[in-house]
C-alpha cells in the first residue's frame, strides 16, 4: 500500500511567527497534536503539543509571547506520498517518530502520516511502534 492510500490530507501549516497560543488552540479545535512549519513556501520544522508543553510550558515560557519558532523541532523527517507504508512505517520506527509529512516528488507538503493511520493496515505498525517506544 501507498502512503497516499492511507495519509491525513487535511493539513494545517503553522508559520514560525505564529505565538505558542494560537498553534495550541488550531491544535485544539483541529484535534491534532502536530502541525508542520513553513516559511517561504519551505518546511523548515515540526511543532508539536509536546514542545509547546515541554519546551515552553515547563520552562516558564509565555505563551502568547514566545514564538513557535523559539521552542519547535527543527529536525524534520518527512515521506513521499507514493512511497511503499511498509518501508516508512520500518523507517517512522527506527526514528522514533509518531507523525511524519508527506511531501509529493516536488517536495510540496500533500498531508501527514501518523501510526494509527497504518495500524488498521499494516503488520509493520506493531513492530515499529515498539521501536518508537524503545529508550535510546
Amino acid at each position: 500500500m501507498l502512503v497516499r492510500d492511507c495519509m491525513s490530507k487535511k493539513v494545517e501549516i503553522a508559520n514560525p511567527d505564529m505565538n505558542l497560543n494560537l498553534a495550541a488552540q488550531k491544535m485544539r479545535d483541529g484535534d491534532f497534536g502536530v502541525m508542520p512549519v513553513s516559511e517561504n513556501d519551505k518546511l523548515i520544522g515540526m511543532i508539536t503539543d509536546r514542545d509547546i508543553a515541554v519546551r515552553a510550558i515547563a520552562a516558564g515560557k509565555d505563551p502568547k509571547a514566545t514564538k513557535i519558532r523559539e521552542v519547535m523541532s527543527k529536525k524534520v523527517l518527512y515521506c513521499y506520498d507514493d512511497q511503499n507504508t511498509e518501508e516508512v512505517a520500518k523507517n517512522m520506527g527506527e526514528n522514533q517518530v509518531r507523525r511524519m509529512p508527506v511531501v509529493n516528488r516536488q517536495k510540496r507538503l500533500v498531508g501527514i502520516l501518523a501510526l494509527g493511520d497504518l495500524a488498521p493496515k499494516e503488520a509493520k505498525v506493531k513492530e515499529a511502534l515498539a521501536q518508537i517506544c524503545k529508550h535510546k
